[in-house]
């Protein structure tokens, strides 16, 4: 039986198609956010000043989260649409709780990859 599984993003701030998902940090938490071209624009062009005006931070020891597990959006190997829809449908299969959009939990992936 042939399955075929389609991941649509949603805008996280209009409802709208997304295109791309965002990642940045502020005050030592990361985020990401699912945006439409227009958005993501937006997004960039509002923090462009103080991109302009910021240093890169160093990572390395006492650096928190980032320093230890590297640089920020960087902890799991990017995950295609494709192979995410195909976790997805694999952990809801076997009853792991995964939401319908964001990321997955890195251990969901783990334990998808040691099935697979």
């Amino acid at each position: 039986m042939a399955k075929h599984t389609q991941v649509i993003l949603i805008d996280d701030l209009d409802g709208g198609e997304a295109n791309e998902t965002v990642a940045f940090a502020i005050d030592g938490s990361s985020y990401e956010i699912d945006l439409s071209d227009g958005n993501a624009k937006r997004l960039r062009e509002a923090l462009e000043p103080f991109l302009t005006g910021a240093r890169r931070a160093e990572s390395g020891p006492g650096r928190g989260r980032a320093g230890r597990r590297g640089p920020v959006g960087r902890q799991q190997p990017r995950i295609s649409r494709e192979q995410s829809a195909e976790i997805r449908a694999w952990a809801k299969e076997h009853d792991y709780p995964v939401s319908e959009r964001g990321r997955i939990a890195a251990d969901i992936v783990k334990a998808y990859e040691d099935a697979n």
